[in-house]
């Protein structure tokens, strides 16, 4: 990855993209993908290898509500068990989970490792984006209230200096240590943007609708370009190395939740530019704080991005936070109020309810 200057406004200035509003093929010049020129080095990539794996994700979510027994994660969420087996071998071995003696049995319990617990944050920004853009005028899943306080809790992601609301055109970034290109890693999640509901499955949850947007590499790989200031067709093809049809499909997709909107900016042969929408520049705050867990437990102390806060001078880490108290959200510090029975979902409700 070249060195970039620090830029007042993270996602730069408006670029545009080369796509036609018909099908995939019409409008585009002819012309073969460019050659994979493997990825960039990003923390949030590296989280989302876990959380975007659907099963993944949401047996670590059940684990937050205090499920911890293979056959309760099935019940919850009716998953093959040969599927369930997987995961959880997988999940033990990335070290979000470390396996236990049940109190009671022979059986082993699955609990969450301090590196598991500490997605917690990353999971809260993801539901604050899912409770504002995408309950669709029905309350929300869950009410947080923050012990530490005692209020209901709307967590923000923040600065950790400042402890200031972050938005991307608050915050400079250059390379750090781990700034570079990889080989794309072999085995990523890559499937169809059409697969997406997976994430629904069991209880209803606003961090499941966050993912069924940016849950799949491309649509994420997509979006994380825009706040790079990277919105031309070409560019993006050439950064990511993503085929013409995938990158249509990904940006159309995008467009159609909101994520995008479409302004042309020639006439003949026409062609379009691609901005975030107040929607899309929300997804700022929960990649930042995806960005943190990467860095902290991914990265080996070599960060790929630096961040600088404008409003307060100061590097940073986002930190999600209370936004009555400004104090960091743990898991341990939030009881629920719940607008579900998890009874008719075959799940566990949270064992701290107010």
């Amino acid at each position: 990855m070249r060195s970039r200057q620090p830029k007042s406004n993270v996602m730069a200035r408006s670029a545009t993209a080369k796509i036609s509003p018909g099908p995939a093929t019409a409008g585009h010049p002819q012309r073969a993908a460019s050659p994979a020129r493997g990825e960039r080095n990003c923390s949030v990539a590296r989280t989302l290898d876990i959380v975007s794996d659907a099963w993944a994700f949401l047996i670590i979510r059940e684990a937050f509500f205090g499920t911890r027994t293979f056959e309760t994660f099935r019940s919850a969420l009716d998953i093959p068990r040969a599927t369930l087996t997987d995961r959880l071998r997988k999940l033990t071995r990335l070290r979000i989970f470390r396996q236990v003696a049940a109190e009671t049995g022979q059986r082993k319990e699955y609990r969450l490792t301090k590196m598991g617990f500490d997605l917690y944050p990353s999971f809260i920004a993801l539901m604050q984006f899912g409770d504002r853009w995408l309950s669709v005028g029905r309350r929300p899943p869950l009410v947080l209230i923050h012990r530490g306080c005692g209020c209901e809790s709307h967590p923000i992601v923040g600065c950790s200096e400042c402890l200031t609301e972050l938005e991307a055109r608050e915050v400079q970034y250059r390379d750090g240590p781990g700034a570079g290109r990889r080989p794309a890693k072999p085995g990523r999640n890559t499937r169809r943007a059409s697969d997406d509901s997976r994430f629904m499955q069991g209880r209803p949850s606003s961090v499941s609708r966050a993912l069924e947007i940016i849950g799949d590499k491309w649509s994420f790989m997509v979006v994380r370009e825009a706040f790079f200031g990277n919105r031309r067709y070409d560019r993006i093809q050439s950064e990511l190395g993503i085929a013409p049809n995938i990158l249509t499909d990904r940006l159309s997709r995008l467009v159609a939740r909101g994520i995008f909107h479409r302004r042309r900016y020639q006439q003949a042969p026409e062609r379009y530019e691609y901005l975030l929408t107040d929607m899309g520049r929300d997804l700022y705050g929960p990649f930042v704080a995806m960005l943190a867990w990467g860095d902290r437990w991914l990265a080996k102390a070599k960060p790929p991005l630096l961040l600088r806060h404008t409003t307060c001078g100061h590097d940073f880490q986002a930190s999600v936070i209370c936004n009555e108290c400004r104090k960091p959200i743990i898991a341990a510090d939030m009881q629920y109020r719940l607008n579900y029975d998890p009874r008719d979902y075959g799940a566990l409700g949270p064992r701290s309810v107010s």
